[in-house]
């Protein structure tokens, strides 16, 4: 795992992975209540790792929007991720997580910034730590 990178190890890109995440996963909403995310957590004899996706559905906005938004989640987490991983490494643990939009849209928020997502995203990498500890 490079420190500030988000490489293609460090993705779900299974359509097996997003169904059986969104079936058996544990649901968290950011404080403010504009992400969601959904995650499963597996013990493991593999090596520990995190594996993360953003998506958001049609109903959130145009694409341009959507696609605004996932690379905006993924910038967040990749600045963020080495705290979460380190925990995952000490429990021997493997993380899936997704993060979507909850109360966040194109209507609501013409033009996203990392501002608008980044202190939902660490509140949910914080939450999920303490659950995992």
């Amino acid at each position: 795992m490079k420190r500030f990178s988000l490489s293609a190890s460090e993705r779900i890109k299974s359509r097996k992975d997003f169904e059986y995440i969104f079936s058996a996963g544990n649901s968290i909403y950011s404080a403010d209540g504009k992400i969601k995310s959904i995650y499963v957590f597996e013990k493991g004899n593999s090596a520990p790792s995190v594996k993360i996706a953003a998506a958001s559905g049609k109903k959130f906005g145009s694409a341009v929007w959507r696609n605004r938004f996932r690379r905006i989640v993924k910038n967040s987490y990749r600045l963020n991720k080495e705290s979460l991983f380190n925990v995952c490494r000490e429990k021997k643990i493997i993380l899936k997580i997704i993060f979507s939009p909850h109360k966040i849209n194109e209507r609501s928020n013409k033009r996203l910034y990392q501002e608008d997502v980044l202190p939902g995203i660490l509140f949910i990498i914080d939450k999920i730590k303490r659950k995992l500890e």
